[in-house]
């Protein structure tokens, strides 16, 4: 599976590493993504999600249950 995030869709940026003589090396960098298990109350279950750091901060202000279910998770 990629590494995108399950709730903000955030995937790596590509481009180039600039030396001082101007040489171009192409270069991706990743996303911080992380596995987490979070528990919904209203389902009574933890569900297994990858996430972002924007992405968890999302879910602590709105709430699991309506975030997961507003991308289809469960």
């Amino acid at each position: 599976m990629p590494r995108i995030c399950q709730i903000t869709h955030k995937k790596g940026l590509s481009g180039n590493r600039v030396s001082h003589a101007n040489n171009k090396n192409r270069h991706t960098q990743k996303v911080n993504i992380k596995k987490k298990r979070i528990y919904v109350p209203e389902l009574k279950r933890y569900v297994s999600v990858k996430l972002s750091s924007k992405g968890l901060k999302i879910i602590g202000r709105r709430g699991a249950y309506r975030v997961l279910k507003a991308q289809g998770l469960i």
